[in-house]
């Protein structure tokens, strides 16, 4: 059984930064895409990166140049580095991980076979 179990999330000011981790258990990391994803009340899950099992690194627009995604194999974890932070970042944010997912669906939250419980991220002004 794979569970992923995301940690890091809290509130902070607009302009600060937040490391999120996502720990993987029950299988290795290696071999895995993982995709980190938010979503507010009642909006859609958005997609907001991904770590690709081929090292590539893939970023949603409104996050690119200030979040970035990396994983630590040896820690069997990932981690989700945000910073300049803006009040619409505000969400739940959630890790996902597959093993036989395609470049191409990378963005899409149905590709993804495991799903943390998310962790609230809130930022104020």
């Amino acid at each position: 059984q794979v569970q992923l179990t995301e940690s890091g999330g809290g509130s902070v000011q607009a302009g600060d930064s937040l490391r999120l981790s996502c720990a993987v258990s029950g299988r290795s990391l290696r071999g895995h895409t993982v995709g980190w994803f938010r979503q507010i009340p009642g909006g859609e899950r958005e997609f907001v990166a991904a770590d690709t099992r081929s090292g590539g690194k893939i970023y949603g627009d409104s996050v690119k140049g200030r979040f970035t995604v990396s994983r630590d194999i040896g820690q069997n974890s990932a981690f989700l580095q945000m910073k300049s932070l803006k009040l619409e970042d505000t969400a739940v944010y959630y890790c996902a991980a597959s093993s036989s997912i395609i470049l191409s669906s990378v963005r899409f939250d149905y590709a993804y076979a495991y799903w943390g419980q998310g962790t609230q991220v809130a930022v104020s002004s």
